[in-house]
């Protein structure tokens, strides 16, 4: 078997690594249109487009440090070396990666500023195929190669989604995503308008504070942060509109800002896919995917790393395991017709449930169900529940206490128990 690879990420390095140690697959590109692996905990000053003219694709800002503990970050097989904190800067994920890569030999295979410019299906002698066409950037060719499996891992923190606020078009002062922003000193002495309340916007949010005259944070959170911010930030509910340098919130309260700056998340984007693959990408919603993962049309094509408010590198490794095993015959994925009735079985639940479509791929409470649905499907090891345990704990820690809960310390004791060590308490939690 050739396999195609999209991108050299956490998601990207991670297929690999499990695809060369297979029997059953001959060859195996990642495909990465920078010039270097870890995705989007590459950090760079710059914005907008690259060197070649594309978007530039990290979202890492300078001070960033990870919002989950290091203990649950890690791959299952591959855990992050000890250390004495908890939550890492950007530079020692990246690390991490390079050290995960090379360990597994994944780094060899990786075709740097190789941009992915087209996939197509095609009906080959014995099954389906795929041209994956992609330009070195270096030398300015491009090529078409064929493949029997296309991975795409190319992440989904790039894309900004921009909400449509009325008047924000029209709006007299700087409007800028989260996308885009690397260091607080452009906001000196303004006043901001920050829009989501998701973790990179409570983090910038708080960050910008010493530099800003004001930081107004509009959000929807139902449940209010109990952090204690600067006196410099207020909370204000949704925007309902912008008036010239006016915003005006749903509670009729008003404020006049210089800078309107978008922490309003990112869209699913997968502009090398043909139509004829069959993906569509509604509301945020990537249809149609079996679990979350195969493509229904095609199911020679997976998408690793789609749901969110997940353990990402753990659930990366659970979907590429998955899914390596059905190429490998360990198991048979279900028939297309199966699947597309389990996909709209679950679209009715979650419906029923209040999810909305844009939430399609959000887990939260939903993880562990979904991980064990891959592990039983597929036999193979599932997570242990000590991981969602502790990105449930950390996540509130977050949202209570922004100012100090990095300084929290975790250490896993088994599958199930964990123990935490916060302002010099110990306390072990199951």
């Amino acid at each position: 078997m050739r396999v195609c690879v999209i991108g050299a990420g956490a998601a990207g390095l991670c297929a690999a690594r499990h695809l060369i140690a297979e029997a059953c697959v001959a060859e195996v590109d990642v495909l990465e249109q920078s010039g270097q692996l870890g995705g989007t905990w590459v950090y760079t000053e710059n914005v907008g487009y690259d060197d070649f003219g594309l978007p530039i694709h990290t979202s890492m800002y300078k001070s960033l440090r990870t919002n989950l503990p290091k203990e649950i970050m890690g791959f299952p097989d591959f855990p992050i070396p000890e250390s004495d904190k908890s939550y890492l800067p950007a530079r020692d994920m990246l690390a991490f990666l390079q050290l995960y890569s090379d360990k597994h030999g994944v780094t060899r295979h990786i075709r740097f500023n190789h941009h992915v410019q087209l996939i197509k299906p095609k009906q080959g002698p014995t099954g389906e195929l795929w041209d994956v066409t992609f330009k070195d950037l270096t030398s300015g060719l491009s090529n078409t190669k064929e493949y029997d499996y296309v991975f795409v891992c190319n992440g989904h923190y790039n894309t900004p989604f921009i909400p449509n606020i009325p008047g924000l078009k029209e709006f007299k002062g700087d409007v800028m995503h989260s996308h885009d922003y690397r260091v607080p000193d452009i906001f000196s002495n303004k006043r901001v308008l920050v829009v989501g309340a998701g973790p990179s916007g409570m983090d910038i949010a708080y960050e910008i504070t010493s530099v800003t005259r004001k930081v107004i944070l509009s959000h929807h959170l139902k449940e209010q942060p109990r952090t204690v911010f600067p006196d410099n930030l207020v909370q204000k509910p949704d925007v309902d509109r912008l008036e010239g340098n006016i915003a005006i919130f749903q509670d009729g309260s008003q404020e006049e800002v210089d800078v309107v700056f978008l922490s309003t998340g990112y869209v699913y984007n997968f502009p090398f896919l043909h139509s004829s693959c069959g993906i569509v990408v509604d509301d945020n919603c990537v249809e149609p995917l079996y679990k979350h993962l195969v493509n229904i049309a095609h199911p020679t094509m997976c998408f690793i790393g789609v749901p969110y408010y997940v353990c990402a590198y753990s659930m990366f490794d659970l979907q590429v395991r998955y899914y390596v095993r059905s190429m490998n015959g360990s198991f048979e994925l279900p028939s297309r017709e199966d699947m597309t009735a389990h996909l709209e079985e679950e679209k009715r639940d979650r419906a029923a449930r209040g999810f909305t479509k844009r939430q399609t791929h959000m887990m939260g409470p939903d993880q562990e169900k979904y991980y064990a649905s891959l592990a039983n499907e597929a036999s193979t090891d599932n997570l242990p529940s000590v991981i969602t345990k502790i990105r449930e704990e950390s996540t509130i820690r977050f949202l209570h206490n922004l100012q100090s809960y990095r300084q929290d310390v975790y250490k896993i004791i088994d599958d199930h128990t964990y123990e935490i060590i916060s302002n010099g308490t110990r306390e072990v939690l199951c």
